[in-house]
């Protein structure tokens, strides 16, 4: 009878954990002046992460991006660009274009 409460107990727990998750997105930036050394991805890293909502940080010097992962229940992408300004970083979404449909 336990075991039987116990399994009932996490399948309610398991399906509350759904219906109630969070609104996880993911926006890539460019920033001005160009991130082009590790100093300014530290510098990203270290003050971003406490933008509320940022779940992760992930720099690419290469293509000169910021990818982040955000709560969008508690944050918007404006606030993350605002976020920047803090740091003296103007931050402009990439537009990910969408792959053709094939007919």
């Amino acid at each position: 009878m336990i075991v039987m409460r116990t399994r009932l107990l996490f399948v309610a727990f398991a399906l509350a954990t759904v219906c109630f998750g969070k609104d996880i997105k993911i926006v890539v930036l460019k920033t001005q002046p160009e991130m082009h050394c590790a100093n300014c991805e530290k510098k990203i890293k270290d003050n971003i992460r406490f933008e509320k909502g940022v779940k992760s940080i992930k720099t690419d010097l290469d293509s000169k991006t910021v990818t982040i992962e955000y709560d969008a229940d508690k944050t918007t992408v404006e606030k993350i660009i605002e976020g920047f300004k803090k740091i003296r970083y103007e931050a402009t979404e990439v537009k990910q274009e969408k792959p053709q449909k094939e007919k």
